[in-house]
């Protein structure tokens, strides 16, 4: 059995993915059940063929499946100025797209 994986770009990220793999990645336009195409693939290697791109693979595409959107820890921000009485706290939390790797072309 040859091990295929590739690189790919998403939300200012890279992911080492796999055939069946789940990742979470920055939350994608697509509802849950919807296929997703990655098409910024850095690098893709099957067995001991290794295609790097420059900086994408044209011919490489990924197929993914959206599963469900999470979201991550909160994130608690404090600012504070000293001889003003001032100070705020802010709270955030991430937003993901949490999708299966389907297929990968090329």
């Amino acid at each position: 059995m040859t091990q295929e994986f590739a690189v790919i770009k998403t939300g200012g990220k890279q992911y080492l993915i796999t055939k069946g793999q789940k990742l979470q990645v920055e939350k994608l336009p697509e509802k849950e059940g919807e296929d997703v195409i990655f098409s910024s693939v850095l690098l893709h290697q099957k067995g001991e063929d290794i295609a790097v791109g420059f900086p994408f693979l044209e011919t490489v595409t990924v197929k993914g499946k959206v599963l469900k959107e999470v979201k991550g820890k909160k994130v608690i921000a404090y600012n504070f100025k000293p001889k003003k009485r001032e100070k705020t706290k802010k709270g955030h939390r991430q937003q993901y797209s949490e999708v299966e790797i389907v297929e990968i072309k090329g």
